[in-house]
């Protein structure tokens, strides 16, 4: 079972509320620029949901810096990520607009890569749960972060490129608690890095990335299925660049699109709803170095 970290196990002295970071996809100057406006102090966590390079001019110099943060960096996997990974083992191949070719060239390239495969796939402290894209309205935090295990450990064991090769595809698209193997994964890692819309039974379409307005017949944002067993926690991701920021006092969306152009965004997770700062820089310059 994943550990849990609880605000019952934390005193107020103990907990520090993290800074997160949207998808930052490579765009370091960005990132280093937001750093220093937010200027948290030395011991504040600092949690990136996902999609830390790719599209972005310096995937290589951006992944290095999180690395060099230890302990502190808190950096969930993201579906840019994971094609990363894919790249690497052969499974997939680049893609136009990506830049990875760096990270993968580099000399350092073995100790880069088991750096990103050894990420978790969800965070839990406090009762803020982070993830790239979503959670799947049947799953409480507990149930996420169990399968996010499975899947962390499927992704650590010595097959790993077999079960990565055998994760794309859309199906099966809804949860099911009998599934097994590489479906059952397949299912977890659709969710939580690639989710966006889906209908109050939990299943999953992948056909849109567009905006709330472009959400298929029966579905709608995986944060507004009426029930979802998330509710009563704090859940923040990225991925979703059309949605744009959205920030409630249980949902934190913060894929702002500075790899297009836009901005990139960050939050301090306090306790306290109305206590949260949230922290931007505008990214004029990504954009037009991957176009």
């Amino acid at each position: 079972m994943w550990p849990i970290v609880s605000s019952m196990q934390l005193s107020p002295a103990q907990f520090v509320p993290p800074l997160a970071f949207g998808d930052i996809q490579g765009c370091r100057d960005a990132f280093q620029r937001l750093l220093a406006k937010a200027a948290p102090a030395e011991n504040t966590p600092l949690w990136f949901a996902g999609d830390v390079i790719n599209r972005g001019p310096e995937s290589l110099a951006t992944l290095r810096d999180l690395m060099a943060l230890g302990n502190r960096a808190v950096t969930v996997l993201g579906n840019h990520d994971l094609h990363l990974l894919s790249v690497s083992a052969g499974i997939r191949k680049s893609k136009k607009g990506d830049t990875i070719d760096e990270i993968l060239a580099a000399s350092d390239a073995h100790d880069l890569l088991h750096w990103v495969r050894h990420r978790p796939i969800a965070h839990f402290e406090n009762n803020m749960l982070m993830v790239h894209a979503g959670v799947l309205p049947q799953w409480d935090a507990q149930t996420t972060l169990e399968l996010a295990d499975e899947f962390q450990k499927a992704l650590r064991a010595p097959d790993w490129k077999t079960t990565l090769a055998g994760l794309y595809g859309n199906e099966p698209n809804r949860w099911k608690p009998k599934l097994k193997g590489i479906e059952r994964l397949r299912v977890v890692c659709n969710a939580l890095t690639r989710l966006r819309f889906c209908n109050a039974e939990g299943e999953m379409d992948f056909t849109s990335s567009g905006t709330v307005a472009s959400a298929p017949p029966g579905m709608m944002p995986w944060f507004d299925v009426p029930s979802r067993r998330t509710a009563d926690t704090t859940v923040v991701f990225g991925h979703w660049a059309a949605l744009g920021l959205i920030v409630r006092d249980n949902v934190i969306g913060l894929d702002s699109g500075c790899v297009w152009g836009q901005s990139l965004s960050a939050i301090r997770l306090t306790s306290d709803p109305a206590a949260r700062t949230l922290t931007q820089v505008d990214c004029p310059d990504c954009r037009a170095r991957i176009d």
